[in-house]
């Protein structure tokens, strides 16, 4: 048996000073031996909890009158629907992923084992804004919601109502600063104290749904539900303004990435976070859908107020009395989706600190409630402040951003979990002895059946920067890995780089169709429909060799066994990074300029900080298959 030739080697070969941007962590962090370890309580209720109490958020007591008005009218029900269906796209590319990787940090986590260190930073550093914007932008949309309870924003408790700072334009919102304080607490306390008052919270809203979609429906059967006979019919924008309506509605869906974030702490992963995630968008869906199908039945979709449409369309019928209990339920929406929003950033904070990248300050577990206390505090405390004194809603959008970019780069990351698996794990350097006696006995075995048919190249990454030296096989001062020439091993190096080029071929094109097909900044539509075509193709090459080459044997032991597999492969993650990137273009341009500032900050951070602080440097790349008797090779060592 041979040490075989890694993929990590190669890509080591290209660009000297960014190398450590391609760095790959081991999948299973538990063999590092690590100290801090979270309470595995949560099981498939929890899980559901977290999922659909994190995305119904009070999107939905407002998406519906802007889809339904501009764009989607009666049809609204199919936007939602379509709106559900890309969210199961990426739902199915987490559900694999999750069960194969089970560990604290969602899809920085993913990132970081399949694509590499880079970018596994820029998603987890997207993932800390997305979570921090919309925990308090959540937390600031609370206060208005209960001044429709009360009768309107003078009428609010002094207590509960936002304050101006005299002599200045900042309007300070004190009860709302306070609510995520007690938020930050009650995470503190333990997974399953939080969970269980967000189960609560979560019930009451799916409650005042139940009651939208029951009340709705007698009283349109009682008028005859006109809002389904209006001119212009089912369908008045037609298919194109049924997926505009889809696009808008898509981020009523976002939040179920939350069920993935606390992997670490589910019991039996491999089962429960498939169904949990399953569970929790197909009840999102369902909600969504009879909501709306009520609410565009009771009003012409003209007449829908686009801020309060599911009250106004009681009101309209006369029933007032609903108004208190619509309005209290979006207050309880909100409330479950700041919890949901304020969980993860903790455990993505902890991941990047366990991996070096972020100080170990942030990785430390509380040895009685067993959750990131310390990370929690410090989003906390940084959230409630920023939810004090700022307003920010103009800064909404850049909550999609993360998500959206997350989705994408799990996609891509199951492609190359399928089709180009890391076949090397990363070792520390303190085990160079052992790797060393290792590879000479498998070197001495297979002098005597390969004579001067092989070389050693040694790899190996250092604080500064990698270096990797091919020197021949009589000089074995630091042999690491020979080079197999067999043929067979031959055409596996070659499926496993025509993958890559694929996988690269893909991306490619969906972004050039993508900003394409979205901005018109082309001179003519000559350019723009060549451009387009040089997209898709650039896709369809790459969707078509990865079809026609098969998946890597590699990956039926690629992490952990015995979880979902993501169905469809290549076709349904290509979709999924497709539909991802295609909203990520249609950003506004003011939202990209303030995440590219945010991500310029995070490359600073990570070149002076996290890239020379990252537990990878210096460790030595090795075949995953040769893992085990090198570790066994250390205890006999110890053991003498």
């Amino acid at each position: 048996m041979e040490f075989s030739e890694g993929a990590a080697e190669k890509r080591s070969g290209a660009g000297v000073g960014f190398r450590f941007l391609t760095r790959r962590k081991q999948v299973d962090s538990n063999r590092t031996g690590g100290g801090h370890q979270l309470a595995k309580a949560l099981s498939v209720p929890q899980l559901v909890v977290i999922g659909v109490g994190t995305t119904i958020g009070a999107g939905v007591y407002v998406l519906v009158g802007t889809a339904a008005r501009e764009h989607s009218g009666p049809a609204l029900t199919i936007s939602f629907l379509i709106a559900g269906i890309a969210a199961a796209l990426s739902a199915f590319c987490y559900a694999e992923l999750s069960s194969r990787c089970p560990s604290a940090g969602s899809a920085y986590h993913y990132s970081y084992i399949c694509v590499g260190e880079g970018v596994a930073w820029i998603v987890g550093w997207a993932l800390i804004l997305e979570y921090t914007i919309g925990g308090a932008a959540v937390a600031r949309g609370i206060s208005p919601n209960l001044a429709l309870v009360f009768g309107g924003k003078d009428s609010l408790p002094s207590f509960l109502a936002r304050v101006q700072i005299p002599g200045t334009d900042i309007v300070v919102d004190p009860f709302a600063a306070s609510l995520v304080l007690i938020v930050t607490i009650l995470l503190c306390m333990g997974i399953k104290e939080s969970t269980f008052v967000q189960g609560i919270v979560t019930t009451l809203n799916a409650c005042v749904l139940l009651f939208v979609i029951i009340a709705g429906g007698y009283v349109g059967f009682q008028t005859g539900w006109v809002g389904y006979t209006v001119t212009g019919g089912y369908f008045p924008f037609g298919v194109n303004g049924v997926f505009a309506g889809s696009a808008t509605v898509f981020f009523a869906f976002i939040g179920f990435d939350s069920v993935v974030s606390t992997a670490e702490e589910v019991k039996n992963p491999q089962r429960d976070l498939p169904l949990g995630i399953a569970t929790a968008l197909t009840i999102c869906c369902s909600l969504y859908m009879m909501v709306s199908m009520v609410v565009v039945g009771l009003v012409p979709y003209f007449a829908l107020d686009p801020d309060t449409p599911i009250s106004s369309a009681f009101a309209r019928n006369d029933v007032h009395w609903a108004v208190y209990i619509i309005t209290s339920g979006a207050c309880l929406a909100l409330c479950s989706a700041l919890m949901g929003s304020m969980l993860p950033q903790p455990r993505v904070l902890m991941a990047m600190a366990r991996d070096g990248l972020l100080p170990s300050f942030f990785s430390d577990v509380n040895e009685h409630t067993k959750v990131p206390v310390k990370s929690t505090i410090v989003t906390g405390v940084f959230a409630a402040s920023l939810t004090f004194f700022m307003d920010v809603s103009q800064l909404a959008g850049m909550v999609s951003v993360g998500t959206l970019l997350a989705f994408t780069i799990v996609a891509i990351s199951i492609l190359i979990l399928r089709y180009a698996p890391p076949s090397e794990v990363p070792l520390p350097s303190t085990l160079q002895e052992s790797i060393d006696s290792v590879s000479f006995r498998h070197n001495s075995q297979n002098n005597g059946e390969k004579a001067g048919s092989s070389e050693i190249i040694c790899s190996k990454h250092d604080q500064d920067d990698d270096i990797s030296e091919t020197i021949s096989k009589e000089s074995l001062d630091y042999p690491l890995i020979v080079k197999e020439t067999s043929k067979e091993n031959l055409n596996e190096q070659a499926r496993r780089q025509k993958a890559a080029w694929s996988i690269a071929f893909v991306c490619a094109g969906v972004l050039i169709l993508t900003i394409s097909a979205s901005y018109s900044f082309l001179p003519d539509s000559f350019l723009r429909y060549t451009a387009c075509s040089a997209g898709g193709l650039f896709l369809l090459a790459g969707l078509f060799v990865l079809y026609w080459i098969g998946q890597d044997d590699a990956r039926h032991s690629f992490g952990h066994a015995g979880g979902f597999i993501c169905p469809f492969v290549p076709f349904l993650p290509v979709c999924c990074i497709l539909v991802n990137a295609y909203l990520l273009v249609n950003l506004s341009a003011g939202t990209w300029l303030r995440v590219s500032l945010w991500l310029l900050l995070g490359i600073i951070v990570y070149l002076f900080y996290g890239r020379t602080r990252s537990s990878l440097t210096g460790v030595v790349y090795v075949p995953g298959v040769h893992v085990d008797e090198i570790y066994k090779a250390c205890r006999r060592k110890e053991e003498l």
